[in-house]
């Protein structure tokens, strides 16, 4: 069973800086990082291939970036020029064999104007 555990999550002022990371346990493919602010639905945030091929949500690009540390079976999402639009909680994603997904169990972020 894949586990995902997220840290680095908190309090920022608005223009502010956070790094985010994920650890995995087992075998996974793409990783990624979604948020959910109150109120809204879970969306993509970025993603990351084993072989470092990138996507990210355009609200974020050029601010944020996910990078991967394979052999730690680590992703990392650096996030910088935060607003408070940014506020949610944001979800480490997982694909493992058969596609088949896994969450971790969410971080709170909150960018204060």
């Amino acid at each position: 069973q894949v586990q995902l555990v997220e840290s680095g999550g908190g309090w920022v002022q608005a223009g502010g800086s956070l790094r985010l990371s994920c650890v995995a346990s087992g075998n996974v493919f793409t990783m990624g990082w979604y948020r959910q602010a109150p109120g809204g639905q879970r969306e993509l945030v970025a993603t990351i291939t084993i072989g470092g091929n990138t996507v990210y949500e355009d609200s974020v690009k050029g601010r944020f970036t996910i990078s991967r540390d394979v052999a730690k079976n680590t992703i990392y999402l650096q996030m910088s020029s935060l607003s408070p639009d940014d506020s949610a909680i944001y979800y480490c994603n997982a694909r493992a064999i058969f596609g088949v997904e896994h969450w971790g169990q969410g971080i709170q972020v909150t960018v204060s104007a």
